[in-house]
């Protein structure tokens, strides 16, 4: 479809959308090949692409069982702790002592340092558990989706209740038809953030004991032994893992968004 009255299409948009980050990427890759190769930047501090392509070859089985655990710890986290949060927000929502009293735990919870937190945990689930990381991964996930549920739930106003009471609807129509569709975008959106902090945090907290196993311990150990490009083989599955969780709760965003519209009519 061409350019109409200088008003781009939408699938133009769909397509530059998605060309352009491939674009910029493979941008960066040059230039990074070019800093290595021809300006001559150490191994040490930026091993090049192809580099680091080898090492993944080489080791893209530790680096897919890792990316495994890493993803598993941080799945499991953004569900605890999105359930928690969702939880709590209705509560809070309906009674305003619970808010007040869970306002500065959730303030201490937004601050607190993942490497104060990680191994205090470790150590209290054992060396061998990977509750700890877990944990730490649904804290991180428990704040976002609490605060943008519980704004979410204050968007309905008495004057919409009342005009729902009008109506004569239920209190499930209410939900259905107003407290749900108004809340929705707002969860959905603390679950976005979420799910990148889990990953973040989960990777955070492989630094700090527990099992050896994900790509946080992977990338200290390569790092500490000089593995250099293999470091940075691991990074790029963390960041592949981040983008994936990441596109997942986007696509949930829009079904559920389709979902509750269609309902809505």
């Amino acid at each position: 479809m061409s350019v109409v009255d200088g008003v781009r299409s939408p699938r133009r948009d769909r397509t530059l959308r998605l060309v352009a980050p491939v674009a910029v990427g493979l941008l960066g890759l040059a230039v990074w090949q070019l800093l290595v190769g021809v300006v001559g930047v150490s191994a040490y501090l930026l091993p090049s692409p192809s580099e680091i392509a080898a090492e993944w070859t080489a080791n893209a089985g530790p680096i897919a069982e890792a990316a495994w655990i890493t993803g598993v710890n941080a799945v499991l986290g953004v569900l605890v702790g999105s359930a928690v949060g969702v939880a709590l927000a209705a509560v809070a929502a309906r009674l305003r002592w619970i808010d007040q009293m869970l306002a500065p735990v959730v303030a201490g919870l937004a601050v607190v340092p993942i490497v104060a937190l990680a191994p205090v945990l470790n150590s209290m689930f054992g060396a061998d558990s990977e509750i700890g990381r877990r944990t730490i991964a649904a804290i991180a996930s428990f704040v976002p989706v609490f605060l943008n549920t519980l704004r979410g739930l204050r968007q309905t106003t008495p004057l919409h209740r009342d005009l729902m009471r009008s109506y004569a609807a239920t209190g499930s129509q209410t939900l259905r038809t107003l407290t749900l569709p108004t809340a929705a975008p707002y969860v959905l959106t603390g679950l976005r953030v979420a799910s990148s902090l889990a990953v973040i945090s989960a990777l955070v907290a492989e630094y700090f004991g527990g099992p050896r196993g994900g790509l946080g311990a992977f990338i200290s150990t390569s790092a500490a032994t000089s593995a250099y490009a293999r470091a940075w083989a691991y990074v790029g599955a963390s960041i592949l893992l981040g983008l994936g969780l990441y596109l997942v709760t986007v696509a949930l965003e829009r079904l559920v968004t389709r979902l509750l519209t269609g309902g809505a009519r």
